[in-house]
């Protein structure tokens, strides 16, 4: 006679990025071996008679514990960060390691381990920030980095420490074909920011809501279109992270039209926030919600919104980047209340990412089941190359699931898991919450969170697998 099962969730509406069917999902050693009805007593046995199931999410796009200048510092490490996403139905996570300017990128990648190891709830994967393209670095540590399991990394055309100029992009892209990696990449004019903020700042124009004034949708959409025409010069893939609206939207649009592989991903603060969340006056309280790009208004959250039901977008992240607003090592430096150019960048939103589009997107009928899982788990997974082990349901991967609460309520900080002092999506009405959060099979959130620090694996990444491989050196 065979060994029982380990656990049997029973009678799920299961949900995944093709179908939605009626199932029994049998997990042995952590992994899901069985789909089917009537599936023979486990061990443990789990009913989720009513409720759709999901896999577990995968936030492609989030910063824990990421080294910031004194006296700033993130609120959330690996130990917060991750209870936080366990709870909120995110059972894998990809952060960054970022270089520092004349710091190896090897050295990022050991100092992010030191940072991850023993505290994570959830799996994890690192994506690599470059900041300084050395020969070393371009020849050397990024193709050693990509061939151990390092397979993204992004490039920034914006902030005076992390920016690259066009040749510098050029060489990394050229590594990210060369060597099949994803490049991400924020595109944002900096010197069109910069020209901006100090014409602002001369005219006494420093509040929290000046930032959006600094950074109009036009600086996005202009380097948008350059990064896409690095990228084609290249031929290579690239993903545009977190676009905030129509002119950087048409950008991309015109791109595919072209037959150019050029990925989206956008975030929930361009759906659930406007520029007037950053302040109507001159009030510091919009400090909270001062990220890049900035939050537009409602007539783009209806393009962005557009773009993930049509497939112009790939991936939804949460770009969690968690900064108390108290205090003396957040949105206030050193307990002052500063300029517009100084505030730190980032809202948190790690565990509020999936009830929020949920809420909205498949219950508000914006989007169908099976989409919401493509861009919230399986193209992530696909993307930085962890599918099918990660972002699906299906024989083999990994038992991450999510069973679903549908139930109304109002969101405030008080709900929530993470180490920060506010949530930008305060007041909001939600509509589902996850139940429970099994990862590997194991439940770490069921209305209570299950806490083992270390619980979490580290997870090498393989090639992208959104679209064949084009290795080689570009002609």
């Amino acid at each position: 006679m065979s060994e029982p099962l380990d656990l049997v969730v029973r009678n799920a509406r299961v949900a995944t990025a093709s179908d939605v069917f009626d199932a029994d999902i049998g997990i042995q050693g952590g992994r899901i071996v069985s789909l089917g009805r009537g599936l023979p007593a486990g061990r443990r046995e789990i009913d989720a008679a009513g409720r759709v199931v999901t896999p577990g999410g995968v936030d492609a796009h989030c910063h824990l514990d990421q080294p910031m200048a004194p006296p700033v510092r993130m609120a959330d490490d690996f130990d917060t960060g991750t209870r936080s996403a366990a709870c909120g139905g995110t059972t894998t996570v990809i952060p960054f390691a970022a270089q520092e300017k004349g710091q190896s990128l090897r050295a990022a990648v050991d100092d992010y381990h030191r940072r991850a190891e023993g505290k994570a709830h959830v799996d994890y994967a690192f994506h690599l920030i470059v900041s300084d393209p050395t020969p070393q670095v371009l020849n050397e540590e990024l193709p050693a980095l990509i061939a151990e399991g390092y397979t993204s990394f992004k490039v920034y055309m914006t902030y005076d420490d992390l920016k690259l100029d066009d040749g510098q992009i050029l060489d990394v892209l050229a590594v990210a074909r060369q060597h099949g990696a994803m490049a991400m990449i924020h595109a944002e004019n900096a010197d069109a920011i910069e020209w901006l903020s100090k014409r602002l700042e001369a005219a006494g124009r420093t509040a929290p809501r000046f930032h959006a004034h600094a950074r109009p949708m036009l600086v996005e959409r202009e380097a948008t279109h350059r990064a896409i025409s690095l990228a084609e010069l290249v031929d290579v893939p690239i993903l545009i992270v977190h676009v905030s609206g129509r002119e950087a939207v048409e950008q991309i649009r015109w791109a595919r039209a072209h037959g150019l592989k050029v990925f989206a991903e956008t975030c929930p603060q361009y759906l659930f926030l406007t520029a007037a969340d950053l302040g109507i006056d001159d009030s510091y309280q919009g400090a909270r919600c001062v990220c890049s790009p900035p939050p537009r208004d409602a007539s783009n959250q209806r393009v962005i919104w557009d773009g993930l039901n049509d497939g112009l977008f790939t991936v939804f992240s949460s770009d969690h980047a968690p900064f108390n607003y108290e205090g003396d090592a957040g949105k206030k430096p050193g307990g002052e209340e500063v300029t517009f150019r100084h505030i730190p960048n980032g809202i948190p939103g790690i565990e509020t990412r999936l009830p929020l589009l949920y809420s909205a997107g498949v219950l508000g009928g914006r989007l169908t089941l099976e989409r919401f899982v493509e861009l919230t788990a399986t193209n992530p997974a696909k993307a930085y190359g962890l599918h099918p082990r990660k972002g699906t349901i299906a024989i083999g991967s990994d038992a991450d699931l999510v069973i679903w609460d549908e139930r109304e309520f109002v969101l405030n900080n008080s709900h929530l898991h993470h180490a920060v002092d506010h949530t930008p999506y305060a007041g909001q009405t939600l509509r589902a919450w996850p139940a429970v959060t099994l990862i590997g099979g194991e439940v770490v959130w069921d209305g209570a969170f299950h806490a083992r620090p270390g619980r979490g694996r580290f997870l090498t990444c393989g090639a992208p697998s959104l679209v064949p491989q084009r290795r080689g050196n570009p002609s």
